[in-house]
């Protein structure tokens, strides 16, 4: 079950990249105003959400302890990043907020698995 788990915290970590990886390919596009959505922040958005609910799936089964307002909240955080590149994934612009927020959601998703015990 270990080499399991350890397989689906890598894709995991494949996803977070991904979706971090675009927001920061496109931070100088921001500055201008011209920065997109890249498909690649849709499917990392994506890999995570798969990943994650197999990942809680996993360690419930496995016995180990998962902290449910933890997972809430990442989840919740993961929802609005999904939403938002989901539906501005077509775009030839977004706004530089929005843009933003999406970079920001994703950051503190990284802090919160990693700070939060």
């Amino acid at each position: 079950m270990d080499v399991l788990i350890h397989l689906f915290v890598g894709l995991h970590i494949i996803g977070i990249a991904s979706l971090l990886g675009g927001f920061l390919t496109q931070m100088k596009a921001m500055g201008e105003g011209t920065a997109r959505f890249s498909p690649a922040m849709l499917h990392g958005a994506l890999t995570m959400l798969v990943t994650g609910v197999i990942l809680v799936g996993l360690n419930q089964a496995d016995d180990q302890s998962v902290n449910n307002i933890k997972i809430g909240v990442k989840l919740a955080l993961l929802i609005v990043i999904l939403g938002l590149v989901y539906v501005k994934r077509d775009d030839e612009k977004v706004d530089k907020g929005l843009f933003g927020l999406v970079g920001l959601l994703t950051t503190a998703n990284i802090f919160i698995a990693v700070l939060w015990t």
